[in-house]
């Protein structure tokens, strides 16, 4: 379905499961604020020639009015704006780059856990053969070990300033036990540093490039993988400097349609969901 008077000059462009997994690709228009007129397409499927050649039947002029779109990390949604709306830049949201390396805490945080459990399990196992009781042993916050671990998920996709006194304590804790979850803590809230405190590319790529110092000086593994990713994507990334866009309109507007699916308690009908989506939205 296309929508060619709903186009403007700044969109969004993401994927989103309409019924058992399968993935459409919908552009919206940012000025519609998710309301009426924010569809610009809804296309099946996410291959990027299919969405393409469905897009290219927006008029050429029309398309020259984009400015501006923003997206995930997705190479195909790349490619569909690269062929579609050849005038615009291309700006990567800043929340799935900072995504990346809070996935690389988490990791850090989820092994040392893993050895956690297995290595109470083996005490619980010489326990029961030496016919004793197992009592774990437990930090003066209340926490086990392994719940240590389990219970900081959340303070770690945190900055220390939104930090509960719970956390903080919590933290401290964590820290003090584990300082790698602590080195890795630091570099994804430096890298978040890098959007909050740049106002411009130049001043953004001066932190970008001091932060990949600071990952290769840490010598944290996880880290290595998305240090690499943002640099092949640095161009598109440090394009949010320019008006700081984000996809949040885009994420916003698949959970609009997520929660229209889970009133009508499931798609049996695409069509006619689509159709509805369209005549709300379109």
């Amino acid at each position: 379905m296309l929508f060619p008077e709903n186009i403007g000059e700044k969109l969004s462009i993401d994927e989103v499961s309409i019924s058992k997994d399968e993935l459409y690709t919908i552009v919206t228009n940012k000025a519609a604020r998710g309301k009426k007129g924010a569809i610009v397409a809804i296309v099946e499927g996410i291959k990027s020639a299919n969405v393409a050649f469905i897009l290219s039947k927006i008029s050429k002029s029309k398309r020259k009015i984009v400015k501006e779109v923003t997206l995930d990390m997705s190479n195909c949604m790349d490619a569909i704006v690269r062929a579609s709306f050849e005038q615009s830049i291309i700006v990567i949201d800043r929340f799935h780059v900072q995504q990346l390396v809070s996935e690389a805490v988490q990791e850090i945080r989820i092994a040392y856990r893993k050895k956690a459990i297995m290595e109470e399990n083996e005490i619980i196992k010489k326990c029961r053969s030496e016919g004793k009781r197992y009592v774990p042993e437990f930090y003066e916050n209340g926490d086990s070990k392994k719940q240590l671990l389990a219970r900081s998920r959340l303070l770690l996709f945190s900055p220390s300033s939104k930090w509960s006194e719970r956390q903080r304590e919590r933290a401290q804790l964590l820290f003090n036990k584990y300082p790698k979850i602590e080195k890795a803590y630091k570099l994804s809230m430096s890298l978040r540093a890098c959007y909050e405190n740049s106002k411009s590319i130049p001043e953004a790529k001066e932190k970008l490039d001091s932060w990949y110092r600071q990952v290769e000086k840490a010598e944290i593994e996880s880290f290595y993988l998305p240090r690499e990713t943002i640099n092949v994507h640095e161009t598109n990334i440090l394009n949010y400097f320019t008006n700081r866009s984000t996809n949040a309109s885009a994420e916003s507007f698949n959970a609009k349609l997520k929660g229209v699916r889970a009133l009508l308690r499931g798609v049996t009908d695409k069509k006619f969901f689509l159709f509805r989506i369209a005549k709300l939205y379109g």
